[in-house]
Parts: structure tokens; C-alpha cells; sequence
């Protein structure tokens, strides 16, 4: 389990997958479970695998998308300026290594730059860089040489650079893309090990586009496959780095599955919340609880599709989401996979009617 766990997070983590343009990652789980269900998309592109069985329709969700940008410009030099696609912390990114996929899949590799400080006045050396006066290098020398040698166009997506990497700590591994790759890896793992088995249901492994710039995704992903319940796998922020209290950490790298009762996006379902927990103990399963006061995932649109579908999100705590170099600890991985493949053998019809039986 730990050897297929690590195969999956270094070859999603490494794929080149944006919002908007999920295809590498859209492949690999279409790879990896085309022996398992029926493979299909919506039209704006989710990916899914019908496993089989009979019973109330238990999907299994992580979402494709990274946090990357999109070529806004090329100037006359050949330098590419970029719009941001998800939510960036300007902090993240001066002297930090991208590549510009273009139209026929060639990757260009690129660094962030600005204006050396050594041309700024003393005031705006001491300012955050905003991301409109940042550009590319990919060491064009014209737009005619960017657009006819190197084939970038306008709206090519743009990712971060960063290689999977095992640290000297123990079970600790260094990526871009955690947020949500460990979702990802953790569907499609989940149904490996429940695709085959008899249960009380019918399973659904999904992978969502969009979710980085607004839930978009899960919206028609809804529509399309109508779950009766849903497990959104994700990979939040840890909070136990300095600067916080560690009595107070609700997501400690080795600490276990993390369980998300509350964020800005959904409320999530109590009993759903409730099993999870109980499963948890039962199974043996690390656990860690969070009350988020901001963030969100692909529950606030599941939630709310439909007739209101019933959510629980699991997460992989990850330290310094959003930039080129997140920390995991595998531990807390394989936890959220052994709780999700335990919550797929378990959601039969009375568990799943039991979620929303509130009459």
C-alpha cells in the first residue's frame, strides 16, 4: 500500500494539470482505473469511474486542479506576463521555476522575475512585488521567437516546477501540488482497494476540474453522476508551524486523517462527520477534527446540488500549500485512504438514508 501510495503521489504531483486544463491528471486516472468501471466526463470535463454495485451512489471526489496561470502577454522582448488562475501569495513567487505548456504539449521552462531590487527605490523594496509587475522569462528573445519557436500563445496554462521529494525526515515528502493531488491519489487508490469488493452500494471514483478558482467543477460533476453521498478528499493547510499554538493545531503533519466539520464553503453533514469518526476508532485509524474559519472545497458545491447531497471532507494536513514546495507526512495519507475504502464498505441504503433522515 505505502509503494502504490508514493507511485501515485510522485506521478500526480509532478503532472502539469491547471485549472482549466487538467488533462495530465485527468489521464492518469484514467489509466489507473480503466480496469476497474466504466470511465466517462461531463462537459466541462470531471473524470469518472463507475465501479459497480448496487445500492445508494457513494462517490468518492478529489479535485484535478492546481493553483497555476494562464499567458496573459507576450511582450515585444518576449517576455510572458501572467494571470494568476487560483489564489496565489505573492510571497511564493520571485525566482521560482514554471513551465508554459503550449497548444501541442511541449513544456517551456521559465523563471518568475521582476524588476531587480537594485533598480527600486527603498520604499518599494520593502513592498510585496504585485503579481502585474511580475513576468516570465523563458529566455525568448521576441515575441516572434516565443510565439513561432517556442509555440506559447495567449491562455497557455502555466504550472509550477518541483520535483517529488523524499526529506530526511521520516515518511515526509516535499511537492508542488499537495492541494490536491493527495485527493487524487487517495480516489483513486480508494477504488483499488473497494472498486472489487461486495458492498452495499454503488461506487464512484471522480476527479473535478475548477475547484481552485471556485468550486466550478463539482457543480456539473453533481449533475452528472448524482451521488447519494459523497467523500471529498482534499489537502488543506497545516497549522503547526511557528506562529501557531500548538495546543490549539487542528491539522499536525503525522497527526492523522483530518476530518473538516466546518469552512466559509459547507457545513458539513453531522452524521456523515459523526460516522467517519466512528469508523475511524473502529478501524483503528488516526484522526485529527477542524472548525476552518476560511478556505473551502468541492463539498460547498456538492452540498448544495441536487436535492442536497451529503459530504464529508477528508484531508492530508499539508504545510505551505499553494507555492512550489508543500510537506506532507505519508502516515496521514494512508490513514485518509484506509478511512475513505472503509467508508466506501460501509455506506449501505440505511447508512446512506440515515445521513438525511431528519424527520
Amino acid at each position: 500500500m505505502r509503494d502504490k501510495a508514493i507511485s501515485l503521489l510522485q506521478e500526480l504531483t509532478e503532472a502539469h494539470s491547471v485549472p482549466g486544463h487538467e488533462e495530465e491528471v485527468r489521464a492518469i486516472f484514467a489509466d489507473e482505473l480503466e480496469n476497474s468501471g466504466e470511465l466517462s466526463t461531463d462537459g466541462n470535463g470531471s473524470v469518472f469511474c463507475d465501479a459497480g454495485g448496487d445500492g445508494p451512489r457513494v462517490m468518492i471526489a478529489g479535485h484535478m486542479d492546481e493553483i497555476g496561470f494562464l499567458v496573459q502577454n507576450i511582450t515585444l522582448d518576449g517576455f510572458i506576463q501572467f494571470h494568476p488562475v487560483g489564489g496565489w501569495w505573492e510571497h511564493n513567487l520571485l525566482s521560482q521555476r514554471v513551465e508554459v505548456r503550449t497548444r501541442d504539449g511541449r513544456k517551456i521552462l521559465g523563471v518568475v522575475a521582476s524588476k531587480p531590487p537594485h533598480f527600486l527605490p527603498e520604499a518599494e523594496r520593502r513592498q510585496v512585488m504585485p503579481i502585474d509587475r511580475m513576468f516570465i522569462d523563458v529566455g525568448a528573445s521576441s515575441r516572434a521567437e516565443a510565439i513561432e519557436d517556442f509555440g506559447i500563445s495567449l491562455g497557455d496554462p502555466i504550472a509550477p516546477v518541483s520535483a517529488f521529494t523524499p526529506m530526511a525526515g521520516k515518511d515526509l515528502y516535499m511537492a508542488k501540488a499537495f492541494d490536491n493531488r493527495v485527493g487524487m491519489a487517495g480516489a483513486i487508490h480508494a477504488g483499488l482497494l473497494a472498486g472489487g469488493d461486495e458492498r452495499g452500494n454503488r461506487l464512484l471514483l471522480a476527479g473535478t476540474v475548477q475547484e481552485e478558482v471556485g468550486l466550478r467543477g463539482a457543480r456539473s460533476a453533481a449533475n452528472f453522476a448524482k451521488p447519494d453521498a459523497v467523500v471529498v478528499l482534499e489537502g488543506p493547510p497545516a497549522d503547526d508551524t511557528p506562529g501557531f499554538s500548538r495546543a490549539d493545531c487542528q491539522g499536525r503533519l503525522g497527526g492523522g486523517v483530518q476530518i473538516r466539520l466546518f469552512d466559509a464553503s459547507a457545513i458539513g453533514n453531522p452524521n456523515f462527520a459523526r460516522l467517519a469518526q466512528d469508523v475511524a476508532k473502529e478501524e483503528g485509524i488516526p484522526f485529527q477534527m477542524t472548525v476552518r474559519r476560511s478556505g473551502g472545497t468541492d463539498a460547498g458545491s456538492f452540498h448544495l446540488a441536487n436535492n442536497g447531497i451529503p459530504c464529508v471532507v477528508l484531508g492530508v494536513p499539508a504545510r505551505y500549500i499553494h507555492s512550489h514546495n508543500a510537506i506532507i507526512d505519508l502516515n496521514d495519507h494512508l490513514h485518509m485512504v484506509q478511512l475513505a475504502t472503509a467508508l466506501a464498505r460501509r455506506l449501505d441504503e440505511e447508512t446512506v438514508a440515515s445521513l438525511t433522515r431528519y424527520l
